[in-house]
């Protein structure tokens, strides 16, 4: 994401419904944008996820049911969550929860795509890690 400035539109309101697995953020330019945590999760900007370059992605499996147990304000530009699978080095900028937001279905059809792709299913769980090298785990 480029970043912010001063037309990025800012939250005036996050909701955490735990129950139903969905941030609720309303943004200053009137848009509301409810993200499933699943969706989060598997998009999570962090380098664990994002790899450290083109190519490197880690396709996220077994996130379905996966929750929010805590959720951090970073400065006055974006919040980082605590998954319940113990994932919480992702920070998300509020113009990249605009960007999950606003581009969901494109998001959701690139998923199953990738994971169509890659001959693995949704609810699959992670294969393990075979060491990393990766300082961000």
């Amino acid at each position: 994401m480029a970043g912010l400035n001063k037309t990025t539109p800012t939250p005036q309101d996050i909701t955490l419904h735990s129950q139903s697995r969905v941030l609720e953020i309303a943004f200053s330019d009137g848009q509301t944008f409810r993200l499933p945590f699943e969706l989060m999760r598997v998009y999570s900007p962090s380098a664990e996820v994002q790899g450290h370059g083109p190519g490197q992605e880690v396709l996220q499996t077994g996130k379905r049911e996966v929750g929010i147990v805590a959720l951090e304000p970073v400065g006055n530009y974006a919040v980082q969550p605590t998954f319940s699978d113990g994932h919480s080095s992702g920070i998300f900028s509020w113009d990249y929860l605009y960007f999950l937001g606003s581009q969901q279905t494109e998001l959701w059809a690139d998923y199953n795509a990738r994971l169509l792709a890659a001959g693995m299913e949704r609810d699959a769980s992670m294969p393990e890690k075979a060491g990393s090298s990766c300082g961000s785990h």
